[in-house]
């Protein structure tokens, strides 16, 4: 098969060897793969993977063979990728938090393999490693069964594969991590595909106000079509949380950093409310720190959530949200600004890290 192959230095589509799947395992057939700020991550060498990898994490596609063992899926059957592919048996899976299972976290995602340890994928007889147990930047795919959420046929191959990453995290960072109540008031720092879909679960659950926050005005109107009850178009030099308390004078309830630099963390704790949640979406590169008034979150009774795959539970969130697609309470296709071949993954990168795209779906 075919697959994007990073090398730490260059991306390159390259001729992958993919083994077959093992027990536990299938065999995908990919269909759609997003382009997320994730990857920009990789690229930049901002965390510490093991290398040469084959990249993507966010994706769908059909099922085509599946390993020793399998009972839960079948050939045909289509499926969202996670790169959450919860072992259901550590600790945190067993009391109901996959987004934190163990194996994942120090085995699938920092080593670039499967369960057992391994990697599947070869590149001139040489390994090369799955990036967060998918490596959806190809034609096909192994991985783990639990990483193969089962949805209903009628959904569209492309657009699911957003609910893989950008829907599963946003909309979960506000149902799930958040717990937002219906009728407060909320704002959300980046309006990429995951700030978009953090608007749309807020407008979901009923939010009262919702502030869009961003640099990009084309973002922002879009951002309003999708349920922003306010924009705030962030100008150079712009006091950031003192805007919004203008805007918002009864106080913000939970702010979102949908970024994950520094700086908007920083801004996202500075802009609560008296008893506000600051819920941290985005991803800042390895060894970083934000600085806050512990003093002053206390004394506001204030909150700081951390957010991982928005909380989720694959297999209970993914289908309900492909669900909400086909109800027309999920509006993704707006959030599409380009569909690619598999060969333009490089562009696609470049677009993304240039500000100029949104979700961007690589067909293979």
């Amino acid at each position: 098969m075919r697959g994007a192959f990073f090398d730490g230095t260059n991306v390159q589509i390259r001729d992958v060897e993919l083994q077959a799947p093992k027990a536990g395992e299938v065999l995908v057939d990919v269909t759609a793969a997003g382009v997320c700020h994730s990857d920009l991550h990789v690229m930049r060498g901002e965390w510490e993977l093991p290398l040469p990898l084959i990249m993507g994490h966010e994706g769908a596609g059909i099922v085509r063979q599946v390993g020793p063992g399998v009972t839960e899926l079948s050939p045909g059957d289509h499926v969202v990728l996670s790169w959450v592919p919860n072992c259901g048996t550590c600790r945190y899976c067993l009391i109901g938090k996959p987004a934190q299972c163990q194996v994942v976290a120090t085995v699938v995602a920092p080593g670039g393999v499967l369960y057992d340890g391994t990697s599947r994928l070869s590149v001139d007889g040489a390994t090369a490693y799955h990036y967060l147990g998918v490596s959806s930047f190809a034609e096909q795919v192994v991985v783990p069964v639990s990483g193969a959420i089962k949805v209903r046929d009628d959904a569209p191959l492309d657009l699911i594969a957003l609910i893989g990453c950008a829907v599963a995290t946003g909309v979960g960072a506000v149902r799930n991590t958040a717990a937002q109540p219906a009728g407060t008031t909320c704002a959300v720092i980046g309006c990429g595909g995951v700030g978009l879909a953090i608007i749309q679960g807020a407008r979901l659950q009923q939010a009262e106000v919702i502030v869009a926050v961003d640099i990009d005005a084309a973002k922002l109107d879009l951002a309003r079509t999708l349920g922003a009850t306010h924009i705030l178009h962030v100008t150079p030099g712009l006091d950031v949380p003192a805007a919004l308390a203008e805007m918002v004078p009864q106080g913000l309830d939970f702010v979102y950093d949908a970024i994950g630099k520094i700086a908007t963390t920083e801004q996202a704790i500075a802009a609560l409310g008296l008893g506000g949640a600051a819920v941290i979406v985005g991803l800042p590169p390895t060894g970083q720190h934000a600085r806050f008034d512990p003093l002053a979150l206390a004394e506001a009774d204030q909150r700081i959530l951390g957010c991982n795959y928005g909380s989720a539970v694959p297999q209970r969130d993914i289908p309900a949200l492909v669900d909400e697609l086909m109800s027309g309470a999920l509006d993704l296709e707006s959030m599409v600004s380009a569909r690619r071949p598999l060969a333009e993954v490089a562009e696609a990168l470049r677009d993304l890290d240039e500000g100029t795209a949104l979700r961007q779906l690589l067909i293979p």
